[in-house]
């Protein structure tokens, strides 16, 4: 895997140096010696949730972006934003969710006007 694979705020897993699963996202990316500082964010090593350690460009592995479109999903992510202390990430998420809010604000209220039931119903020939 080569350096321009990755950029900083990549969500990525691997394996460290010790052989531990870890899932996290990139913090820093040294080109020159072909690694990456990872903030762990889920492991099967309790320890190393929440620090960030280096792996070797080959050890991690690029996930796709995911398309969250769900109001309690963006709110999760918000809460990481918030814990990462990742200001841009938190405010690209604060507006997608504000977008969320103003489709379904738009959407609820075009459903106040449909009108319920058979409205053919009072021209019944069989009544």
């Amino acid at each position: 895997m080569t350096m321009a694979e990755f950029e900083y705020g990549d969500w990525v897993q691997g394996r460290s140096r010790d052989g531990e699963l870890i899932h996290g996202y990139v913090e820093t990316i040294d080109s020159i010696q072909d690694i990456v500082k990872v903030n762990v964010v889920e492991s099967d090593n309790e320890k190393a949730i929440g620090k960030s350690i280096w792996l070797l460009n080959e050890s991690a592995e690029k996930l796709p972006d995911l398309s969250v479109n769900n109001e309690s999903q963006l709110l999760s992510l918000i809460d990481l934003a918030l814990l990462s202390k990742d200001e841009l990430w938190f405010m690209e998420l604060s507006t997608k969710l504000a977008a969320i809010k103003k489709i379904s604000k738009v959407n609820n209220k075009k459903s106040e006007y449909l009108i319920s039931g058979n409205r053919l119903k009072n021209f019944d020939v069989k009544k």
